[in-house]
């Protein structure tokens, strides 16, 4: 359970610098339902608030993913990510990452320095520094998801193409992968809704069953919001389906109720 609201979170920080229509404003607010089979197993929500950090006008975005009902007496997650992101640059200054997975926990902020390439990591849990140099233009977890959904190509990728990024996680950085593989229409609580779908690269292994397991559902409009998340599973699959939302920028299209 854990492994998928992590995903969740992790995937829609990897949706897609900046197209003519900005995907996202303030007031942005959207939950999905993550289920496996018939049983409801938790929520994760993500939303856009403004904020000012260093004299700066940002995005202050917040990601929260839990367990609920017989899930969460199995396995309890509270997860919280956030991250300060520039409104100009989408570079992101801050970030922070409290979670609780089953009695697995972490405590940390980090702070970017821009001019130096570098990211100071606090652990509030171990009560530890640790500054760690990263490339240019390298996103948090969080400042991933609405750095990419602004990208320029992203309307122009042929399938089998891919889009690659530098993101901070885990005290360290790594290049996250998403390959474009075609369009489809999907059937959702809302109707009908046009997307484009994508495989984010993970790591198999026991959990996973393969590098390509996961799935993810991207509406085909300018809000590129994220409709429906699958990941295969050694048994069974997950899913994540978009449940509520508000605030969004611009319409969204739905083709047929």
């Amino acid at each position: 359970m854990k492994k998928i609201v992590l995903l969740l979170l992790f995937v829609l920080t990897v949706s897609f610098d900046t197209q003519n229509t900005p995907a996202y404003e303030a007031g942005e607010w959207f939950k999905f339902r993550i289920h496996y089979g018939f049983v409801n197993a938790g929520y994760a929500t993500l939303e856009v608030k403004d904020a000012t950090i260093n004299n700066k006008k940002v995005f202050h975005v917040i990601g929260k993913g839990y367990t609920t009902g017989m899930s969460r007496f199995f396995f309890r997650v509270d997860d919280l990510y956030e991250s300060y992101i520039d409104k100009v640059t989408n570079e992101p200054y801050q970030f922070v990452r409290k979670i609780n997975e089953g009695g697995y926990t972490k405590d940390q902020e980090g702070f970017f320095n821009q001019n130096t390439d570098k990211v100071l990591v606090k652990d509030y849990k171990h009560n530890k520094e640790l500054t760690v140099a990263i490339p240019k233009n390298t996103q948090d977890i969080m400042s991933s998801f609405y750095y990419l959904r602004n990208h320029p190509n992203i309307d122009k990728l042929k399938p089998g193409e891919a889009i690659a990024i530098d993101m901070f996680f885990d005290d360290e950085t790594t290049k996250f992968k998403l390959k474009f593989i075609g369009r489809e229409d999907i059937t959702t609580k809302f109707g009908v809704i046009s997307t484009m779908v994508f495989k984010p690269l993970v790591q198999s292994g026991r959990v996973f069953k393969e590098q390509e397991s996961v799935t993810v559902w991207i509406s085909n409009d300018d809000n590129k919001l994220p409709v429906r998340i699958k990941a295969d599973l050694a048994v069974g699959a997950i899913k994540a389906d978009l449940d509520a939302f508000k605030g969004l920028k611009n319409p969204f299209k739905v083709k047929s109720k």
